[in-house]
């Protein structure tokens, strides 16, 4: 549940964007984000990190899209969304005693230091090839193609890489200790 509230905004544009235009659809974005912020802030009393430079970003950018009435502010989004998020898990190797993805999971997975220094710098990498992939995408495709590709594409990468860091992370958990039978 959390993920769908999570994509909601794009869930709201993407919609919008079928049913109307790509500025009707940036201006209906901007308004999801900040009642999905308002929401979490009322529920939760605060608003993750990662939201808020989301969020931040689509107030930026859609504001700047809807002002001089250009579509490539928007396309840029979530390209810098994603190389901002690659430059906070790549800063995160180097300042600090643990890594953004150890401090996200280190909860409930227990990995040692260098396998955690992978995990995070791995995520790094995704973030960077996804803003490059969005930025050809939305230089070589048609909008609309870009639209289904923002929604469907960006998600089913996401999901697909999360699904494979946790094959990884399964191949690197301890075995299973064998339980000792009860005298």
């Amino acid at each position: 549940m959390q993920l769908l509230f999570d994509f909601l905004p794009v869930i709201a544009f993407f919609v919008t964007y079928k049913l109307a235009d790509i500025f009707v659809a940036t201006a209906v974005m901007i308004v999801a984000v900040i009642a999905q912020t308002a929401f979490q802030w009322i529920r939760h009393r605060k608003v993750s990190t990662m939201a808020l430079i989301s969020g931040g970003l689509v107030l930026v950018f859609g504001g700047l899209t809807l002002m001089v009435h250009d579509t490539a502010f928007i396309q840029w989004k979530v390209t810098v969304v994603n190389w901002l998020f690659a430059a906070g898990f790549l800063a995160s190797q180097f300042f600090g005693e643990r890594t953004l993805i150890e401090r996200m999971m280190g909860e409930s997975v227990q990995l040692e230091r260098d396998l955690w220094s992978k995990l995070n710098l791995t995520w790094s990498l995704f973030f960077l090839l996804l803003g490059a992939i969005n930025l050809y995408v939305a230089r070589n495709f048609s909008e609309a193609f870009w639209v289904d590709f923002k929604l469907f594409g960006v998600i089913g990468l996401t999901i697909v890489f999360a699904v494979a860091q946790g094959l990884w992370l399964a191949s690197k958990a301890p075995p299973d200790e064998p339980s000792k039978p009860s005298p």
